[in-house]
């Protein structure tokens, strides 16, 4: 699943959508953990085509009441992933997928290989970072649920990011789950954020698989995640996939 993003987002870019073109502001995250349940930037429609803004990843349910139940809830399962399959049959997430459905930016991707050397006892997990070819950023779909906490009156906007079935070249990264965010060109991101969307139309999108050709792999030192910048780790080193 993925549950590593990255984002760099240079200052005067803009992004296109429903025929719509606006500024997006600079940003830099080289790492982020989905556990550690921060904001991260999404695109949501509105009434004048879109807004960027950042979004709790996490997605909780209308059902949940207070800030408690939510890490109660983070005991039994985590909401940082959707995957396409269940999408439209899951109760926590029928209704998001089919009225509330946002865009998440990425500039690139973290997710491990399991292979196991000749004698060794069990799999060892090596790192890759897995971005799209001469792409700054680029869009995974997504969807979000406003959540009001009952005891502070805080409101905040909620999302989950949609998984699908691996391509051939995430099969040989992700080899263990095998899957893969749900990663969108620009019409088919137009598409997902039109509130008119049917539900057939809402299934194939959802469930959309990059072409392999249009993506780029590099593997990672295992300590990454405590370098000062993970991404110096393969813009340097140009370790190239398998």
């Amino acid at each position: 699943m993925c549950y590593y993003n990255s984002i760099n987002i240079p200052k005067g870019s803009k992004v296109t959508l429903k025929g719509i073109t606006k500024d997006l502001p600079p940003i830099t995250r080289p790492l982020q953990s989905g556990f550690e349940y921060g904001n991260w930037p999404i695109i949501k429609p509105t009434s004048e085509g879109f807004e960027l803004e950042l979004a709790h990843w996490e997605l909780i349910a209308p059902w949940i009441k207070t800030g408690r139940e939510v890490l109660e809830g983070r005991e039994k399962f985590n909401t940082l992933n959707a995957t396409s399959e269940r999408l439209l049959e899951s109760r926590l997430y029928k209704n998001a997928a089919l009225k509330q459905r946002c865009l998440i930016l990425s500039s690139g991707f973290y997710e491990w290989r399991h292979f196991k050397p000749e004698q060794a006892k069990k799999d060892m997990a090596y790192p890759y970072f897995v971005s799209l070819k001469n792409q700054p950023y680029f869009f995974m779909a997504g969807i979000y649920q406003p959540w009001v906490d009952q005891e502070s009156g805080e409101r905040i906007d909620t999302f989950s990011l949609i998984t699908t079935k691996a391509n051939s070249l995430m099969e040989r990264i992700h080899n263990k789950k095998k899957r893969m965010p749900t990663i969108l060109n620009g019409e088919q991101a137009s598409e997902w954020v039109n509130p008119n969307l049917l539900e057939e139309r809402i299934r194939q999108l959802s469930s959309c698989q990059v072409n392999d050709e249009l993506m780029t792999a590099y593997t990672l030192p295992k300590d990454f995640r405590t370098a000062p910048n993970p991404m110096e780790a393969f813009v340097y080193e140009e370790l190239p996939l398998i």
